[in-house]
């Protein structure tokens, strides 16, 4: 059966010559090819190791995140990436390929062809972004406290 819905065209993720990406903080969203529930990244199987990677990325310098938050079919990150390790205006590029690339092979994980990113501006706060994400396990009715959520890994500053 033919899909009867046009290919998504692949997403923008180009970075502004004028932004210094090292200094910005992206909310970024990778999700799951299929997100019918037959695979959930909220296991101790998937989660631990993909908390590894993001400790392992921040220990490396290739990006710092201080909020992961692993739900089922999806996760959301607020990073900065470096530009040490490549250059500025390809550094999220690169790092979320390799890093999705890597946890593809590795760890088994089927992701979208894409992800979401948004840098967050003057007028938003990494702090109410990061409440907004640890709260998602709440509004998804995983958990009543955000705190009982296993499958996140958060930097307190």
């Amino acid at each position: 059966m033919k899909n009867k819905y046009p290919k998504r065209k692949q997403l923008p993720h180009d970075i502004p010559l004028a932004i210094d990406a090292s200094r910005q903080v992206f909310f970024i969203t990778v999700c799951l090819a299929d997100r019918s529930g037959k695979t959930s990244l909220a296991s101790d199987s998937l989660a631990i190791p993909l908390i590894d990677t993001v400790i392992h990325r921040n220990k490396n310098h290739t990006w710092w995140c201080s909020t992961f938050m692993i739900m089922p079919d999806h996760i959301h990150g607020l990073i900065r990436f470096s530009n040490s390790n490549f250059a500025q205006e390809q550094s999220m590029r690169k790092a979320m390929l390799n890093w999705k690339s890597w946890t593809a092979k590795t760890l088994g994980i089927k992701w979208q062809r894409d992800w979401f990113d948004h840098r967050l501006r003057s007028d938003e706060s990494e702090y109410e972004k990061s409440t907004y994400i640890r709260n998602n396990p709440v509004r998804s009715g995983l958990v009543k406290n955000p705190d009982d959520w296993p499958y996140r890994f958060v930097v307190e500053e």
